[in-house]
């Protein structure tokens, strides 16, 4: 099995889908392990010494001011992880928390959180061995960083909690004697290097980097196959008007529209008729290309943030300092999911209005609600309804959190980025995104079969000529359930991505 190494500088977003998605084990780097050994090893020192240090011989929060005996500095980390591990809801999937493992342990590689390298190895075994810790979504404010989550991570290295192993859920304990490990014996500041951190929401954010990358495109496809259903005119796709306005994202979107559309017999024999269409076909390459370009913004920040330290306090080791500071803050990640959510909620918005457009025969020149003999036949009436339900959802879900805070730890931490529902909003947008779009794709490949025999362009041609491999025309009503389910699973498979692209090239 291929292996990712582990620095705390290079991590790459196709990392975190390897070893998140395939299973792909990790090891530390040599030079990175000799970090982690030196920075313990100061940690130590200064705990002997008598040091005062945030969270090594102090308590926590608006406890800082506690001095910890040495004696006890050992239990102050291991009844951190405990009291902090207090998480409700639903648990994350285990794609999520193993990048969640993944990340924990590329940000204490850099060597400046004093944690020790046996702790930090057997976060590796975990992965390695597919030990996964039951870590409930509810209870992050984003700062300090994730606590509680990450405390949920964090006390299963000690073997409390519970973990997933071998697809059954039981006791850390149990699962660390069934996969021939100990527990961890916590030395100083090690509790606190566990749990202080951005890395939940982060782990979050980066999966929905990896498959917005998908969405966009798939985005794309559906909207070239509505152009083809709509008979729509290519005027606004020429690539002049866009050099114009150089938006990065607005000009990838009209060159992919102009690829996906090239050759269509529909769109040269109507465009004719008429020199301009309604927004949500003209206007596409402005709405999708800003929403490309916000999700471009987030993947900029993402990508620093893997490879980023972010707890506290930060150990300089070689200049015998440690620093308290803000690093765990989550709003570079809030602001970022807010927004990423905002741009995959557009995506969906627009994708309804063509879809509205395809089943309303007054301004499509489509049978009614896309079926013959309507009337008896309901058609795709209702698929618009369930697209119209999940769009009212997002404009709710698409509400800024990191403009709320509510101050925790008796206002010691007085601002908090509620970074970490940022991110679970965000996920939850962009599904909704997929599922909007896989109802469009599913009329427009109805429209397109009554636009025969004229032909749609190279990619939609591909595209539709794939789909139909998949969900036949609808001829007369059945339960659409299953042919929207089928439609789904094809647009997060990237199916229908591949088609086009094997037609006219990779799209952007």
């Amino acid at each position: 099995m291929d292996a990712v190494l582990l620095n705390g500088q290079s991590l790459t977003l196709k990392d975190v889908e390897n070893v998140a998605r395939r299973g792909y084990k990790v090891e530390i780097a040599p030079e990175a392990k000799e970090l982690i050994k030196e920075c313990a090893e100061s940690v130590r020192k200064w705990v002997e010494e008598g040091r005062i240090v945030y969270g090594v011989t102090t308590g926590f929060g608006d406890l800082a001011s506690v001095v910890i005996p040495r004696d006890k500095s050992r239990q102050l980390q291991e009844n951190l992880l405990m009291s902090h591990s207090c998480g409700f809801g639903e648990a994350y999937p285990e794609e999520v928390v193993r990048a969640i493992m993944l990340l924990r342990v590329n940000t204490l590689t850099r060597g400046y959180s004093g944690i020790s390298l046996a702790t930090l190895q057997q976060m590796v075994d975990y992965l390695n061995a597919g030990i996964h810790p039951v870590v409930p979504q509810q209870g992050s404010v984003g700062a300090s960083g994730d606590l509680c989550p990450l405390s949920h991570v964090a006390i299963s290295l000690i073997g409390k909690g519970d973990v997933v192993y071998k697809g059954k859920k039981m006791t850390a304990a149990d699962a660390i004697a069934a996969g021939g490990l100990k527990p961890v014996e916590l030395q100083p500041k090690e509790g606190l290097a566990l749990n202080n951190g951005t890395t939940v929401m982060t782990a979050v954010a980066a999966l929905c980097i990896i498959d917005a990358m998908k969405m966009v495109k798939n985005a794309d496809i559906s909207a070239a196959m509505s152009a083809e259903a709509l008979h729509a005119v290519p005027y606004a796709f020429d690539r002049r008007t866009h050099d114009l306005r150089p938006q990065h994202g607005q000009g990838i979107v009209a060159e992919n529209m102009r690829r996906l559309l090239e050759g269509s017999e529909i769109v040269e024999k109507y465009k004719k008729d008429r020199v301009q269409d309604a927004y949500s076909l003209r206007c596409l390459p402005q709405v999708h290309g800003a929403s490309r370009d916000a999700i471009g913004y987030v993947k900029d920040k993402v990508e620093i943030e893997i490879n980023s330290v972010t707890d506290n306090p930060i150990i300089f080791h070689r200049d015998g300092e440690a620093i308290s500071g803000g690093n765990f803050h989550g709003q570079p990640m809030a602001m970022a999911m807010d927004f990423f959510g905002i741009a995959c909620a557009e995506f969906a918005n627009i994708a309804e209005r063509r879809i509205a457009r395809l089943v309303d025969h007054k301004l499509s020149d489509l049978p009614p609600f896309l079926v013959s003999d309507s009337g008896v036949n309901s058609g795709f009436m209702i698929p618009q309804y369930t697209a119209a339900a999940i769009v009212s959802e997002d404009k709710v879900l698409a509400h800024p959190s990191v403009v709320d805070s509510i101050p925790t730890s008796a206002n010691q931490e007085d601002h908090v980025s509620m970074g970490g529902y940022s991110a679970r909003k965000g996920r939850q947008i962009l599904d909704n995104a997929n599922k909007v779009i896989a109802i469009e794709m599913l009329n427009a490949a109805q429209g397109m079969d009554f636009r025969a025999p004229l032909k749609p362009g190279k990619g939609t041609r591909a595209a539709f000529a794939e789909y139909r491999k998949h969900v036949p025309f609808y001829e007369k009503d059945q339960v659409m359930q299953p042919l929207m389910l089928k439609s789904l699973e094809l647009v997060e498979a990237g199916t229908i991505i591949s088609a086009a692209e094997a037609a006219v090239g990779e799209l952007k």
